[in-house]
């Protein structure tokens, strides 16, 4: 006879949400008073709960255990140094009562919570975007409440724990940090999303799309598949470095690790050289056949199983005999077309990098625009390139929410101390991609403001015959 149900495991997903939702607003009841200091002690309390050396290699190495994804060592160096970085930005930042005052236009702004923000966490990064979407919502004395993906949950459940315990240790309420009861099914994944004041999903696009129909204000981001661009002004040892450190890292988990490299004809063979150098292997046209067939088994959808491997496994599920190839740092493979007969092009979140070389760099910004038109729109692209002016001008012609010049595009597309981009790992893709957000997601957007207008002294009232000149004359 099977027990009797526990009043949890009989509730409803509406009234098992609800019930995490009140704690969590009981939660920023007891820290609405917190002056910056305190709530920034919160940030640094939950930073802390990951990013503790012992705490943090635990996680990393759980995460691989029970995913299957990424790289423990990368996964650990990740956390270590995103969770500082992002710490560094917002200690002492303003966001809890006066944050500015223009005296000119006499105006004060008054920054407050945003409310309970529900988080959904990819099983790609199950420690590290719980942890930096947590210290962003306590920023302002918000609560969060977390519903990871099946494969993560319990690498986030850890992170949970760990966080919670931190809070009480500086004398805060556990409950701002709360993990959707388990399991953790869609129904109540999706009654989370119904439930919350601000709601951040980032992951598959099913959780996506359900994010931003479900009515709740939210800051849903849009698929990665970056871009590179090497133009004949390159420094090319130094553009296969980056994009090889991009590509290899944590076995391109990372939404922001390239799909694809466009290599201008110039520099295109050089490149190719110093990429192999740099670790990669260029698959023959019957292993690309191979990866593809692995990779897209039915022409379309990417395989689960062979997702975020290193390139020993990768082969070796293709059948892919060859040493070299194994003990690669990741897989090349020469570009053959966009689209959906080409899904190679598309984003394939694994150790494996499409290769295309053009003309020139006018033919290079066109493949760049119809590969993120099929797949990545709005999310990064970069260039490697010499030429300050051609960067620029591929800012204007490539429509993404970041132009990358010269980094290392999985480190840098989600901030990094060198490049004045927000910390994150969580980056929106603007209208292209079907977002509310054209930028990377920080703590800025996790608080709102009451803006206090008085009257400007001496203030002179537009003239219409001024403004209307031209066509009044």
């Amino acid at each position: 006879m099977r027990p009797e149900p526990t009043g949890e495991e009989s509730a409803s997903p509406a009234e098992l949400v609800s019930t995490c939702v009140q704690r969590a607003r009981d939660a920023m009841d007891e820290v609405a008073d917190y002056d910056q200091e305190q709530a920034d002690e919160l940030v640094r309390a939950v930073g802390w709960a990951v990013y503790e050396e012992e705490r943090c290699r635990e996680l990393s190495e759980l995460a691989v255990e029970t995913t299957g994804l990424g790289d423990v060592d990368d996964k650990f160096a990740k956390k270590r140094r995103k969770i500082p970085g992002a710490l560094a930005e917002m200690l002492g930042e303003e966001t809890v009562g006066v944050v500015d005052i223009d005296e000119e236009r006499n105006l004060v702004e008054v920054a407050k919570p945003v409310g309970v923000v529900g988080a959904v966490v990819p099983s790609t990064n199950p420690g590290a975007t719980p942890a930096l979407l947590a210290m962003m919502s306590v920023k302002s004395r918000n609560a969060v409440v977390l519903s990871p993906s099946p494969r993560g949950r319990q690498v986030c459940e850890r992170v949970v724990e760990h966080a919670r315990e931190q809070l009480a240790a500086v004398g805060a309420p556990r409950d701002l940090v709360q993990l959707l009861p388990t399991p953790i099914t869609k129904d109540r994944t999706y009654e989370l999303m119904e439930q919350v004041d601000l709601l951040q999903v980032t992951g598959s696009a099913d959780n996506v799309r359900a994010g931003q129909e479900s009515g709740t204000p939210n800051y849903c981001v849009g698929k990665g598949n970056p871009v590179g661009i090497v133009d004949e002004t390159a420094d090319v040892a130094a553009a296969a470095d980056r994009i090889a450190a991009s590509k290899s890292f944590d076995n391109s988990t990372s939404c922001s690790s390239e799909g694809n490299v466009v290599i201008v004809d110039d520099i295109y063979e050089e490149t190719v050289r110093e990429l192999e150098r740099a670790g990669g292997y260029v698959c023959d046209d019957a292993q690309r056949r191979r990866l593809r067939e692995l990779l897209f088994p039915d022409g379309e959808t990417l395989n689960a199983d062979a997702l975020a491997i290193p390139p020993a496994e990768l082969t070796e599920m293709a059948g892919i005999d060859d040493p070299s190839a194994a003990a690669a740092e990741f897989l090349m493979v020469r570009g053959r077309g966009v689209g959906p007969d080409h899904p190679m092009a598309g984003e394939k979140i694994t150790p494996v990098l499409n290769v295309f070389r053009v003309d020139d760099v006018d033919e290079a910004f066109a493949l760049t625009r119809e590969i993120l038109d099929y797949e990545g729109a709005g999310h990064s692209a970069s260039i490697h390139t010499s030429d300050r002016d051609r960067a620029v001008r591929a800012g204007r012609e490539i429509d993404v929410a970041r132009l990358l010049v010269n980094q290392i595009h999985s480190h840098s597309n989600g901030g990094r101390y060198d490049n004045g981009l927000g910390e994150t790992l969580s980056e929106g893709a603007g209208t292209w991609g079907g977002n509310q957000l054209d930028e990377n997601v920080t703590y800025e957007q996790f608080y709102q403001t009451t803006t206090v207008t008085r009257p400007i002294p001496d203030a002179t009232e537009p003239d219409p015959e001024a403004l209307f000149e031209p066509y009044l004359r």
